[in-house]
């Protein structure tokens, strides 16, 4: 990964959001743990002013590096233009807990689960596992009754935490909800619904292929070369000033219509974020609405949010479809409650639940490769589907962002997080068993 001040491209979305340039030599080393690193042990942007070592600011170009990544997680507004999901006037549709003897007794046996990680050779408590993956927010739902809830860090009840990649999954559910309602065609090719893209690789893609990231387009997430596709998107998408003789494109959708082709489209599951991109765009000229607005119109007031979430947009106020989103713990939990009882919410129906039974059925596993943390998983509609006994099925972020969805267990799991690398590669071996063996303790209530 290139240095944490590494210029323009670091001041593009590209290193705050869906793929997260966090500082790459803290990571190669023993970091500091997540007690260690909590922003308020680390003293990061208090008092008034703060002191000039503890400032976390925009020109400096390195909010998302370890420790400070573990403070702009929630403070994402701050450093970026955004456009607000807005929950609109109404009061919110409280969520259900038990009683509050019943909750702490909840959470004390919860917090006392152990588990054996993948390939570990000693067991965790669950608790452990919190702090080990850096956890800011934890909100368990079962059987439609909030079980867990524990804030961390940076993040508190009130407060919102950047959700990453699991804005991807936003965005495909949108696009799902229009393909169930006849208003989008997932047949047709991008160039027949936005003529726009041209000669862009992405013209002759079809739109499932598009949701279902199987497309073949050129796009390198290495971080380690300066030249790489990733910093070409990350200077594009910035909404700062671009520098002085910059010559590129210009926002996520001129850079979308000069993309090249790699590959075939529909021969493997490649992951690259563009593709959220593409399917924002296809979204927003269906609908004729910015993605903020449809998720606000179809999601967030309808299921009675709490709090409005934010995205970050480029320089032309295009929402970042594939991970611009801040969102607080409770309404995720919301949003999964919505994807466990397929569609519906607090006695009424948000969309067809022909859209989670597509989502849950999963895509093809045999284009699913080189994820050896989800071996038997396949991904579809920006979900991840894991195919294990329970159909468990995901939104995920990386640092650690999650909506677990475990539908024979009957459980919603929100994690918000800011582990110090951005690969959940390394968090799945104590993530995954931990999730499973609380789905087993709810069973068993």
């Amino acid at each position: 990964m290139p240095p944490a001040n590494s210029g323009a491209a670091a001041l593009g979305l590209g290193i705050a959001l869906a793929f997260c340039s966090t500082a790459g030599a803290a990571a190669q080393t023993a970091p500091l743990s997540a007690q260690e690193s909590d922003p308020r042990v680390m003293g990061w942007m208090q008092g008034f002013p703060p002191p000039p070592d503890k400032l976390i600011t925009q020109p400096d170009s390195n909010y998302f590096s370890f420790p400070k990544l573990r403070w702009s997680v929630c403070h994402l507004r701050e450093f970026l233009p955004t456009e607000e999901i807005g929950r609109g006037l109404g009061a919110p549709v409280p969520l259900d807990y038990p009683t509050h003897a019943e909750f702490a007794d909840l959470r004390a046996r919860i917090d006392a689960l152990t588990f054996m990680p993948t390939n570990g050779t000693e067991e965790m408590t669950w608790e452990a596992s919190l702090y080990a993956n850096y956890t800011d927010g934890m909100l368990i739902i079962h059987k439609g009754e909030v079980v867990y809830e524990r804030y961390f860090g940076c993040l508190e009840e009130g407060g919102k935490h950047a959700i990453m990649s699991m804005t991807k999954s936003i965005t495909g559910l949108l696009g799902e909800i229009l393909v169930a309602e006849g208003v989008l065609d997932d047949t047709l090719l991008v160039r027949d619904i936005v003529p726009e893209i041209g000669d862009s690789a992405f013209a002759t893609a079809t739109v499932r292929q598009v949701m279902d990231m199987t497309t073949g387009v050129r796009y390198s997430e290495n971080y380690s070369d300066p030249n790489a596709d990733i910093w070409l998107y990350s200077r594009a998408a910035s909404p700062l000033p671009k520098p002085e003789g910059y010559r590129g494109p210009d926002g996520y959708w001129e850079y979308l219509q000069q993309v090249k082709p790699e590959g075939n489209h529909g021969d493997a599951f490649h992951y690259k974020t563009i593709n959220s991109d593409m399917l924002g765009w296809v979204i927003s000229r269906v609908s004729g609405k910015a993605v903020t607005d449809l998720a606000s119109e179809r999601l967030w007031r309808p299921m009675g949010a709490e709090q409005d979430a934010y995205q970050t947009v480029d320089a032309k106020g295009v929402p970042f479809a594939g991970g611009g989103m801040t969102a607080g713990l409770r309404d995720l939990g919301r949003l999964g409650l919505l994807m466990l009882n397929e569609g519906a919410i607090n006695g009424e129906r948000l969309f067809p639940a022909a859209v989670v039974q597509k989502i849950r059925a999963g895509g093809d596993p045999s284009k699913f490769k080189g994820f050896p943390t989800i071996p038997n998983g396949s991904y579809t509609s920006q979900w991840w589907v894991f195919h294990n006994d329970h159909g468990a099925f995901a939104a995920r972020g990386v640092h650690g962002q999650t909506i677990y969805i475990d539908p024979v267990a009957q459980m919603v799991l929100v994690r918000l997080a800011s582990y110090p690398r951005a690969q959940n590669g390394f968090i799945d071996p104590t993530s995954l068993p931990a999730y499973q063996a609380v789905a087993e303790f709810l069973m068993a209530r």
